[in-house]
């Protein structure tokens, strides 16, 4: 044992050497993942009555990225995107039942052969209902699909997760427990010559929408402001019947959830007590780097998966390319490399997650890579060559039929929305002076031309990203095989077995 022990030590001295010699510095890392937590769920950002001190900790020393985007605002390819730098239209998980393509690399594999000590804790929920450990973890800590709030399921089971290939009861609130296993993994590391990732992917603040004990009723009286919408104003002729009829769905503001969990307000008021525990877990991991002096060297990732709608345009959750749906708080903290309290207002994407990582460990991202590391913007730096223009896409699901297939190109103004398989106009938004689009100025002829061209270098993007067909999801009975180019225009046919979408309250809870 003392001589493995040696031989272990030696090892992780000669890669931390050779990097040193490279000049880089393998840094440890935690990457903190909140699910649906929207952009501006954040009490230091001004919210009227959210409480997230840790968070608020993280904005004040270190640097917020004001505008960072995912690329399919829905948990599995979002998540995908995060851990394979790619699209999803690439990654090919693009719902939450397509099954996982053999042979997908993430970056945890890259962090080990580097000699990271690498941890996954949470939800992976990619591909399947698997909580199988996948490629890249030293340590995995999973559930299957969705997990569970608390250890007696509403099925009436019993949770459980999967230690390293052994299920074990859960025994607590997730976000309470994940945590827990977090630091212990943590402590393990202590004295260890070898770098370490953690990955920690927490269930909240997903549907149900469900706080801890403690927090329960802590806003049950909160007053909540109007969501913008374009509901009962002229500019709502303007917008896609596609999104004016989606109101009247499981997605839509005047029956959320077809009334199985309230009002609007009183979810999101849930929403934001559920949050409460996630912030109190950040703490916990800063306690810890600060008790064991790692704080000041340790790179600190948080970010949301995908946004979510709250009644903005009569809507709720999210997928569609609004603003509330596609964009998350991302904050990076390291004292020693980056500036404390800055705001940096270049876009950046789920698609920059891998890389930043990589770089952070000192390693170069594989060359398939669609994103960037965005570690020079957090530390401060000029990059004159970095994106003024984003892909985004989402793929029709069987089991939430109400948004259609859409492709957006976004720019820091301007934005431009394209749906596929309806026959529906398209939309075009100046985000900048109207940052709720509530007008749509497609029709307008004084933007004729910009939205021509913006419609153009969408397909450009599409066809430089390897995104001109459309995946055919496992909904419709098939394997990864390619649909009709997006720009064929006329209604998806289905395969002749198939019968009409399900649309059930049963199947809609699923798909969340």
């Amino acid at each position: 044992m003392a001589v493995r022990r040696f031989l272990q030590f030696l090892l992780f001295g000669l890669i931390l050497a050779f990097s040193a010699a490279a000049g880089a510095k393998p840094r440890n890392i935690i990457f903190i993942l909140v699910d649906d937590q929207r952009y501006d769920a954040l009490g230091g950002l001004g919210h009227p009555f959210i409480e997230t001190p840790a968070a608020d900790s993280l904005l004040r020393h270190g640097t917020r990225f004001a505008n960072a985007y995912v690329t399919t605002a829905l948990c599995s390819p979002s998540r995908a995107t995060i851990l394979t730098g790619l699209y999803a239209h690439n990654h090919r998980i693009v719902d939450n039942q397509s099954g996982m393509p053999p042979g997908l690399h993430f970056f945890g594999e890259e962090l080990q052969r580097a000699g990271y000590h690498t941890a996954f804790m949470g939800k992976w929920h990619m591909g399947d209902d698997s909580d199988k450990p996948r490629p890249g973890w030293t340590h995995w800590v999973g559930f299957t699909g969705q997990g569970s709030y608390f250890p007696d399921t509403p099925e009436g089971g019993r949770a459980q997760l999967n230690i390293d290939g052994k299920r074990v009861p859960q025994t607590g609130y997730i976000t309470d427990e994940l945590t827990d296993y977090a630091l212990r993994w943590l402590r393990e590391q202590q004295g260890s010559p070898a770098p370490w990732m953690l990955y920690l992917s927490h269930k909240a603040v997903h549907f149900p929408f469900t706080p801890a004990p403690r927090h329960v009723g802590r806003y049950a009286h909160a007053p909540v402001k109007p969501w913008p919408s374009s509901a009962g104003t002229p500019q709502d002729e303007l917008k896609p019947m596609w999104a004016r009829n989606q109101r009247n769905s499981w997605h839509g503001a005047e029956y959320p959830f077809h009334g199985t969990l309230g009002e609007v307000d009183d979810i999101y008021r849930r929403y934001c007590e559920t949050l409460l525990a996630v912030d109190e877990s950040t703490q916990r991991l800063i306690d810890f780097l600060r008790d064991t002096h790692q704080l000041e060297s340790t790179l600190i990732i948080y970010m949301g998966d995908n946004g979510h709608l709250w009644g903005e345009n009569g809507l709720i959750d999210k997928r569609t390319a609004y603003e509330a749906s596609i964009r998350v708080p991302l904050i990076v903290q390291c004292p020693e490399i980056v500036p404390a309290g800055r705001v940096v207002n270049e876009m950046v994407a789920n698609l920059d997650i891998a890389p930043t990582i990589l770089d952070t460990a000192g390693l170069k991202p594989p060359a398939n890579y669609q994103g960037r590391s965005f570690l020079p913007l957090a530390r401060g730096e000029k990059v004159a060559d970095w994106r003024t223009e984003l892909l985004y896409e989402y793929f029709w699901e069987r089991w939430a039929p109400s948004t259609p297939t859409l492709h957006a190109l976004i720019t820091p103004r301007w934005k431009y929305i394209r749906a596929y398989g309806v026959w529906d106009v398209a939309e075009l938004y100046d985000i900048e002076n109207d940052p709720n689009e509530l007008t749509n100025l497609y029709a307008r002829p004084e933007h004729h031309r910009r939205a021509m061209a913006m419609d153009k270098r969408l397909f450009e993007l599409l066809a430089e990203t390897g995104g001109t067909s459309i995946p055919l999801l496992r909904g419709w009975g098939g394997s990864a095989k390619e649909e009709r180019s997006p720009r064929a225009s006329g209604w998806a046919p289905f395969p002749r077995s198939m019968t009409a979408p399900e649309s059930s309250p049963a199947a809609a809870a699923k798909s969340q």
